[in-house]
């Protein structure tokens, strides 16, 4: 199979310090986001005990997570209220997608642990993947590339909009 380069996934894979995917002080990747870093970064929202970002490595143009504060890798560590939260999150985002991307469908869940597909293992973090009809193609299969229509900061500003527009709308 050829292999198309990507070298922006290199600062990523870098930013890891070994295969468990810990920086330097055992803090993950998705730790200590300080709020000024929100849009560099991509975070949409920040909840109580949990935030909204942008994958910076999509599966799918619009590819959201729903991050805890707490780093934990396993679910039965979060508390309930904790839980909760992911949960609205997982819908907030779901509507605000709707809203910007329109997409046929989703997928969305967490990979517990490395084996189950967890690239990120010591974190735990949900994931939202729009999907529309038809958006596979022959790039993954025979380049192993994605191809993504979207400017991830149009996509981050038209999303964060939306969310904004839908936290007022609840509390009216």
């Amino acid at each position: 199979m050829e292999r198309m380069y990507s070298p922006w996934r290199e600062v990523y894979m870098q930013s890891f310090k070994d295969e468990k995917n810990v920086l330097k002080d055992d803090k993950s990747v998705f730790s200590d986001i300080p709020p000024e870093q929100d849009e560099e970064r991509f975070v949409l929202h920040r909840g109580k005990t949990c935030f909204i970002i942008m994958n910076l490595y999509p599966y799918n143009c619009g590819h959201l997570m729903v991050i805890p504060y707490l780093q934990t890798p396993e679910f039965s560590e979060l508390d309930s209220a904790t839980k909760l939260e992911v949960i609205d999150l997982i819908d907030l985002s779901i509507k605000a997608l709707k809203e910007t991307l329109k997409p046929h469908g989703f997928n969305f869940g967490a990979n517990l642990g490395r084996v189950a597909g967890g690239s990120i293992d010591n974190h735990i973090h949900f994931h939202v993947v729009p999907r529309w009809e038809g958006d596979t193609n022959f790039m993954p299969v025979l380049a192993d590339a994605k191809v993504l229509s979207n400017d991830m900061k149009t996509t981050y500003r038209n999303l964060k909009k939306a969310i904004d527009t839908l936290l007022k709308e609840r509390k009216h």
